[in-house]
């Protein structure tokens, strides 16, 4: 079911009188609410892969069980070791299968001999990574002695599967959402009010603009071996502005859904295309999995403390990681690597930027050193975005070619009001950076009447320029 559409429009309302009016104050009943709803929400898509989402949750809830229960070190490294290769089996067959099978008759083919085998005829289940990585690092977690695991069954449903987070994110950890189901939650009308306005925002970046940028984008990168290097150019960022509006509003969306509903979600876009170097973008960017490679994959690794070659070593297998857990093409780890290579020289410097939210009273024009590093760390995002989006190597790297060379083509024609809306957008984001996002108000803020222009306003954009329905770009990771 996606949120933007007419299908969600209904659901949630029910969903929302069915937890606060038919299950009164009972945190329990609630949780038995939103655990089915939220199975009719995944199950609207295709209603058989209900089964392996909720194999892996039970399977995680014994696994973490066992653990915390197991003093012997062999036997809660055996538990482990039964999930993540149970679990991460399971994700590389769906994900990854012909993705490897394409690799080994490619160079089966470049050695002279007959393709060996024939790809696999598998759906990818929607939000696959995204519910493998929350189950995983919840037994991590209690392996580590750091979680102590729920033994109510329903409760660790209802986090795993909870609908607004469940395809795309944010990958909550069990420490910081699990709690709220297993207590009573309160309607909070501040809370809920400012969620919807979130929620609206996130709506207008995936509708007015992700979806408008998406057609345009399109048309530049299948025609890209004819197209002008203004028009590539131009494509790119199109894109650039697409996935970041596509990702973010869904996760804006997401958090703000939770939020009618009592639960607090981690923010997990924090700003990222007015960072300052690219160290400073992944840390505003995918929040939820950034930390998730930190602290499941980097830091055990050794992470910084030790030596530069093991730290390069470390800091390379993240980004190529990361890079891989996107999708199951070349491009995506040669999209890791890239960024590793404009990552390293920033993090073996020492000048790498920490994540520090932007303050509220921030000023509303840059200082001009400020102004130079957003603007080439926005160019540096954009040329790699390239090969996110590419279909292949060697289409990335003819686009790349086609820009630097300056070469005549076709051209690319973008409406006026893609442009206005386009720039509209990053003008209300830059100036409500110090806020979680562009329709939060301080409560000294704007009277009533300019807030609820404001929101009126973004309904009306909705309406008039919403482009035609395209999934969430993340549904396929």
């Amino acid at each position: 079911m996606l949120f933007n559409s007419f299908e969600f429009a209904v659901f949630l309302p029910i969903m929302f009188f069915a937890c606060w009016y038919a299950c009164g104050s009972s945190w329990r009943m609630q949780n038995v609410v939103l655990l089915a709803g939220s199975l009719v929400f995944y199950g609207w898509w295709d209603p058989r892969f209900l089964g392996l989402m909720l194999f892996s949750a039970v399977l995680d809830f014994t696994v973490s069980n066992l653990i915390h229960s197991t003093q012997h070190p062999v036997g809660r490294k055996a538990l482990l070791g039964c999930s993540l290769v149970i679990n991460f089996g399971i994700l590389a067959v769906f994900k990854y299968c012909n993705f490897f099978i394409s690799s080994l008759n490619d160079a089966l083919a470049l050695a002279g001999f007959s393709p060996a085998t024939t790809r696999l005829d598998l759906v990818l289940p929607v939000g696959i990574s995204f519910y493998t990585f929350q189950t995983v690092s919840a037994s991590i977690d209690v392996y580590r002695r750091q979680l102590q695991p729920t033994r109510n069954l329903i409760a660790w449903l209802a986090f795993i599967t909870f609908f607004p987070q469940l395809v795309a994110g944010p990958i909550e950890r069990a420490g910081h959402l699990l709690p709220q189901f297993l207590s009573s939650r309160r309607f909070s009308m501040t809370a809920a009010i400012d969620g919807c306005r979130q929620a609206l925002w996130g709506l207008f970046k995936k509708v007015v603009i992700a979806d408008n940028c998406a057609a345009l984008a399109s048309q530049a990168f299948e025609n890209s071996d004819h197209a002008s290097a203004t028009t590539l150019l131009a494509g790119i960022f199109l894109f650039t502005i697409q996935i970041y509006c596509d990702f973010s509003g869904y996760s804006d969306i997401a958090v703000g859904v939770a939020r009618l509903f009592g639960f607090s979600l981690m923010q997990n876009f924090a700003f990222p295309y007015f960072s300052r170097d690219i160290a400073e973008f992944w840390r505003r960017w995918h929040i939820s999995l950034s930390t998730w490679f930190r602290d499941y994959v980097y830091l055990p690794l050794g992470g910084s403390r030790c030596s530069k070659p093991r730290m390069i070593r470390n800091t390379m297998a993240v980004f190529l990681i990361s890079g891989l857990w996107h999708g199951a093409n070349w491009t995506f780890p040669a999209w890791g690597l890239i960024n590793a290579l404009w990552f390293l020289p920033l993090q073996l410097s020492g000048s790498a930027r920490r994540f520090e939210p932007f303050p509220p009273n921030a000023p509303l024009l840059p200082q001009p050193r400020e102004a130079l590093h957003i603007f080439t760390t926005f160019l540096i995002t954009m040329l790699s975005w390239t090969f996110f989006r590419a279909a292949s190597l060697t289409q990335a790297t003819q686009i790349l070619v086609r820009i630097f060379t300056l070469r005549s083509g076709s051209s690319l024609t973008v409406p006026s009001h893609v442009w206005i809306l386009v720039v509209a957008f990053l003008t209300a984001e830059w100036i409500q950076r110090g806020r979680t996002h562009a329709l939060e108000f301080a409560p000294d803020g704007p009277p009533r009447w300019v807030r609820w222009l404001i929101c009126y306003t973004v309904i009306f954009l909705l309406l008039k320029f919403g482009g035609e329905q395209q999934d969430f770009i993340y549904f396929q990771f």
